[in-house]
């Protein structure tokens, strides 16, 4: 299975050689690694910058359903233009794209966090979030299954987490806020272990951005959730 990108073929990673695919994987978390790094410089510059105030007071004043519809609009955006068969320009605009919706986003969480909890809470979290990131990326490798069955049951979960907060919003009806962030770091994981699986075997080699904005997208995830766990017994 191949598609046309430019004047090359682009095949899917299951079906080339070993340094195709070794070539692949490098770039791809290559990619992941930049994506992280522009992720934490960008999201401590807008922290310690006056621009923190006004986001923390729009994220305050703001209906969550209308941040949860422009965050999704934007990371649909992204990822449509990170899967851009045609123009490399394109792909990164996505993935810088996303990396700017996921700091605005971590804003208020972090500023709360760096400033009313316990100073070792973030470091915490993002060192608990490497370490499941590390476990499950070596299981998808080492164990050499195609993960791509979990599609469907992260979706309807997904789906049923969605419908969850959108309850407990209108209705404000009891939700642990303890439970249900474990609960959501157990998806996380299986997100990672599922796109990780993807990198494996389903993208093509001309996707390298693309693959690392979804994996990005679940680390960053996994992160959330696992801060949220941390604050909610701090």
């Amino acid at each position: 299975m191949s598609t046309t990108y430019g004047t090359l073929k682009a095949q899917v990673v299951a079906d080339v050689h070993a340094e195709e695919r070794a070539l692949f994987i490098q770039r791809t978390y290559t990619h992941l690694a930049f994506a992280i790094l522009a992720f934490v410089g960008l999201t401590s510059l807008i922290i310690k910058s006056p621009l923190a105030k006004p986001i923390l007071n729009l994220f305050f004043n703001t209906h969550p359903i209308l941040i949860l519809v422009a965050f999704i609009g934007a990371s649909w955006i992204a990822q449509s233009w990170a899967n851009s068969a045609t123009s490399k320009p394109m792909q990164y605009m996505g993935l810088g794209l996303y990396i700017f919706a996921e700091s605005i986003i971590f804003t208020p969480i972090l500023f709360i966090a760096a400033n009313y909890s316990s100073p070792h809470i973030i470091p915490a979290a993002a060192a608990v979030t490497g370490v499941l990131f590390l476990a499950l990326t070596f299981i998808a490798f080492t164990s050499k299954k195609d993960f791509s069955f979990l599609g469907k049951f992260l979706q309807l979960f997904g789906f049923i987490a969605l419908g969850v907060v959108l309850c407990q919003l209108f209705f404000q009806f009891p939700l642990s806020t303890t439970l249900f962030a474990a609960v959501m770091v157990a998806f996380a994981g299986g997100c990672v272990l599922y796109d990780t699986s993807n990198v494996i075997h389903h993208y093509r080699t001309d996707q390298y951005v693309a693959a690392s904005l979804e994996l990005f997208a679940s680390v960053a995830l996994m992160f959330w959730y696992v801060l949220r766990l941390f604050m909610s017994r701090d």
